[in-house]
């Protein structure tokens, strides 16, 4: 691409050298005078053509390889810029879906790190609540069996001192008819007889 550049600005110099040439050595004749002056006369045209050819030479052998160097440099510069960001940029879009995914994963560990929590709190509530239970269950157990060994007691102090007040009562309004044992035993009887439940 760099070699056509050059051969089409030398062919366009050439044409426009032949064509000078051509209008200088066939006269003004048919210009008008406004163009005259920028047409050189004949002396002054080979002079001209020389140092317009000495000059197109240089330009053509020094300047505009230069010239086309730069701009092929600038071109690639901005290529590989252009390159890079879009190299960047592909890496950008892969870090930030690795990044989502990431996230993604972080949330669900955290919400099954909260579920399981939250599944053993509440087995260790009902554990609790279990526990709690059966303890006041066994505490009403023992103090259900505290309390009737407790009326069983009284019941058999009670008995004991009715039976002793009865024989006293007994052996006052009876008299000493009959001995000590046989006023406790028919005491024990009425006793036993006034704990059994009424039929009717």
């Amino acid at each position: 691409m760099s070699n056509k550049k050059p051969t089409n600005i030398r062919r366009a110099s050439m044409l426009s050298v032949a064509a000078l040439a051509t209008l200088t050595l066939s006269g003004c004749d048919g210009v008008p005078e406004s163009a005259s002056i920028l047409i050189p006369e004949p002396a002054e045209f080979v002079p001209a053509l020389i140092a317009f050819l000495i000059i197109w030479f240089v330009l053509a052998k020094f300047a505009w390889p230069m010239i086309l160097k730069t701009l092929d440099d600038r071109q690639a510069k901005i290529q590989g810029d252009l390159d890079a960001a879009e190299h960047a940029h592909a890496e950008a879009q892969a870090e930030k879906k690795e990044y989502e995914q990431h996230l993604r994963r972080a949330r669900q560990d955290g919400d099954e790190i909260v579920s399981a929590a939250k599944k053993e709190a509440e087995a260790e509530r009902s554990r609790i609540i279990a526990k709690a239970q059966k303890e006041a269950a066994d505490e009403v157990a023992k103090s259900h069996d505290a309390l009737e060994s407790e009326r069983r007691k009284a019941m058999i102090e009670l008995s004991g001192s009715v039976v002793d007040l009865s024989v006293e009562i007994a052996g006052k309004i009876i008299g000493n008819e009959l001995t000590e044992d046989q006023q406790r035993d028919l005491a024990e009887k009425y006793l036993k007889e006034v704990g059994k439940p009424n039929d009717d």
